[in-house]
């Protein structure tokens, strides 16, 4: 959603739809004059916006039923997806990579659920909810990586997972 001034002095509110930074669409929701027609303009804005998404019930004793969004109510202060990182963690141990060490697992996956910066890994982790290595642990990890040749143990693991068949033996069967 946007506000424009217009040449008449008044303050248009369109909905932008872009795909990146492509512009697909503005559609004009209208123009107000005084406060009251912006605030309107603005709430019919964010319902078009939002239209069909719900939202979840976080009062406590609330109905079941999921209540459509409206831009007010309980502010989410953290989250943990513990669900997504135990997950990796279990295809990461079934490839044999445990043996180089936790700081590289945590780097690895970590880069795996949002690629940013080495020294970034932190933020990501803290964000999942798992606890995570300080930044110099990292960046000591990284500077053992080409010394104990992690290359070379992270092929031959991925070589006896797939061995002998050249297929995975977890999940490919023919």
């Amino acid at each position: 959603m946007r506000k424009v001034k217009t040449d008449s002095g008044a303050t248009a509110v369109q909905v932008m739809h872009k795909r990146g930074r492509r512009v697909l669409g503005i559609e004009h929701i209208g123009s107000a004059r005084t406060d009251a027609e912006l605030a309107l303009l603005e709430s019919i804005a964010h319902e078009r916006l939002h239209a069909g998404q719900e939202q979840l019930p976080l009062e406590s004793g609330g109905t079941s039923a999921a209540v459509p969004a409206t831009g007010m109510g309980a502010t989410v202060a953290g989250t943990a997806s513990l669900v997504l990182w135990q997950a990796l963690e279990r295809v990461y141990a079934d490839l044999g990579f445990d043996a180089l060490g936790e700081a590289f697992k945590q780097l690895v996956l970590a880069r795996i659920i949002e690629p940013t910066s080495k020294a970034d890994t932190v933020r990501v982790l803290e964000e999942l909810g798992v606890p995570s290595r300080t930044r110099e642990t990292f960046m000591r990890c990284l500077s053992r990586v080409v010394e104990r040749g992690y290359r070379e143990q992270v092929a031959v693991a991925c070589y006896a997972h797939a061995a002998p068949t050249g297929r995975c033996r977890r999940c490919c069967t023919t």
